[in-house]
């Protein structure tokens, strides 16, 4: 967009991503802002606070904030990770709503859904994972979704290939608002290093233990320096709620924590573009999903 002297006007606005457990919301910010912000998992509910990606396409700016997938609150950590998806779509510009056609998660979508249908916010539906769904059942969801909500336009992409994510992203761009950028052109999110080095970690809890470590995990941040020769160090706490979980974390000789950190300090190097000395150790904390100080450290705010 130019001026009537024909220059170029900026403009920036916020998309929030909102959509149910593991619909790919991570793995579309991340597709969006070119590079990761955030954490994937093949397990649920792996997204805790609102991590924003902030995605560029010519004089765009979008500052997407990822939210937690929402679903039915039953602990103290579940009711701050929904207020937290809810808060992340307030005021936004556009909303995005993420829907895995195969799972679906009807369970979780239809209330999404309900909550959707009277917000006043642009809203857009991207039915993902278009590189494994049928057409046919894809475009009568489409169907079926459109007409429960206003939907301003349907997306079909893949999050995990890129398929049809630069024409969503041209789109989005076109819909935001006139206005100066809210970020440098090279600042890519909002989390802090020493933050985004937790979620690192945590993710690779989730890869290399799959079903063997439950949900109810936390990587604490506990130092971040930066040494004299220009590498950063590292140290981390897991937090653990039983005593057989820190056995599966560290693993056979400490065979297992070592893999985790060696290929957290990996992808740490490859992000940072420094060398990294990680330092991990694990914590037994029956109660710390009730602790507020662990809370604040991971990103979420205090939900009574």
């Amino acid at each position: 967009m130019s001026d009537p002297n024909g220059n170029s006007v900026p403009k920036c606005g916020v998309v929030a991503v909102i959509g149910a457990p593991n619909a790919g919301k991570s793995t579309l910010v991340n597709q969006l802002v070119g590079q990761k912000v955030a954490i994937t998992s093949a397990k649920a509910q792996t997204t805790r606070a609102r991590m924003l990606g902030i995605a560029l396409h010519d004089d765009v700016q979008m500052i997407l904030v990822d939210t937690p997938g929402i679903f039915a609150p039953r602990r103290r950590l579940d009711r701050a990770m929904v207020t937290a998806a809810w808060e992340g779509a307030e005021a936004a510009d556009a909303i995005l709503l993420i829907v895995d056609p195969i799972k679906q998660r009807r369970h979780e979508l239809e209330p999404l859904l309900e909550h959707l249908r009277n917000r006043p916010e642009r809203k857009i539906l991207v039915l993902n994972k278009v590189d494994r769904a049928k057409k046919e059942p894809l475009l009568a969801l489409a169907r079926e979704l459109s007409a429960k909500v206003q939907f301003e336009e349907i997306y079909f992409v893949s999050a995990l290939t890129g398929d049809g994510v630069p024409e969503m992203k041209a789109a989005l761009a076109d819909m935001m608002p006139e206005g100066v950028w809210h970020f440098p052109e090279d600042q890519v999110s909002d989390a802090s290093e020493r933050l985004l080095a937790a979620e690192i970690t945590r993710e690779q809890l989730y890869k290399q233990l799959h079903e063997e470590l439950p949900y109810d995990s936390a990587v604490r941040p506990e130092r971040y320096v930066r040494r004299g020769d220009g590498s950063i160090e590292i140290h981390q706490q897991i937090v653990v709620g039983r005593d057989t979980q820190r056995a599966i974390v560290l693993g056979r000789g400490g065979s297992r924590i070592k893999a985790i950190g060696e290929a957290a300090r990996k992808e740490l190097s490859e992000l940072l573009g420094e060398k990294v000395h990680l330092f991990l150790h694990v914590k037994v904390s029956e109660d710390w999903a009730e602790d507020k100080e662990i809370f604040e450290e991971i990103g979420l705010d205090w939900v009574k």
